[in-house]
């Protein structure tokens, strides 16, 4: 996984409200084992015709959106089943963050877990960035902060083991191998 530390992105903006997980990855395309190449199946309902044209006034195929790290989405971004697939495909499209006013438990621990950092924002703050598409934005999770081109500045939260492993580039199982010295070293004192 990419470290994220302090990153400056333009935005995407889909600000439809209770975006569940077949619609960011369609149920047909779970049978992947492999994270590579979601990206392309991302939201692809609503990105592509059902012959596969693509929808030039969907958000993500505005030339725009290209090389973006951000998106904003409406409220209760995420919800609905608990595949992992989501997150994964956001990553691969490009995403490192995510931003709403709420987003699913299941699909914000399943991204903290993958390299995509769910950010939760106050409505206020939210809403300008809803107006705002394709703004450029700077995210520290170093700071916890989302700030705006405006000079608006927003705090987030992420809990601490999210965030270590976040900001270097691990996942849970990256970080027990980590500690593989401290773990012998324990068993051998315990004879």
């Amino acid at each position: 996984m990419e470290p994220i530390k302090t990153f400056t992105s333009r935005t995407v903006v889909l600000p439809t409200e209770n975006i569940d997980t077949d619609q960011i990855i369609p149920a047909r395309f779970l049978k992947a084992t492999s994270k590579n190449g979601l990206g392309d199946k991302l939201f692809s309902d609503w990105r592509f015709t059902g012959d596969g044209q693509v929808k030039a006034d969907f958000a993500l195929n505005k030339p725009e959106a290209k090389g973006a790290r951000v998106l904003v989405a409406g409220d209760n971004f995420g919800c609905g089943s608990s595949r992992e697939h989501a997150p994964w495909a956001l990553y691969d499209y490009g995403f490192r963050a995510v931003i709403s006013t709420s987003i699913a438990d299941i699909f914000k621990n399943n991204s903290l877990k993958n390299g995509l950092l769910p950010i939760t924002l106050d409505a206020a703050v939210h809403a300008k960035l809803l107006a705002t598409p394709d703004a450029e934005i700077t995210v520290s999770l170093e700071q916890q902060t989302v700030t705006l081109a405006d000079g608006t500045s927003a705090k987030f939260s992420v809990d601490p083991f999210s965030r270590y492993c976040l900001l270097n580039g691990i996942d849970e199982l990256q970080f027990l191998l980590e500690q593989d010295d401290l773990i012998k070293k324990f068993e051998a004192s315990r004879t």
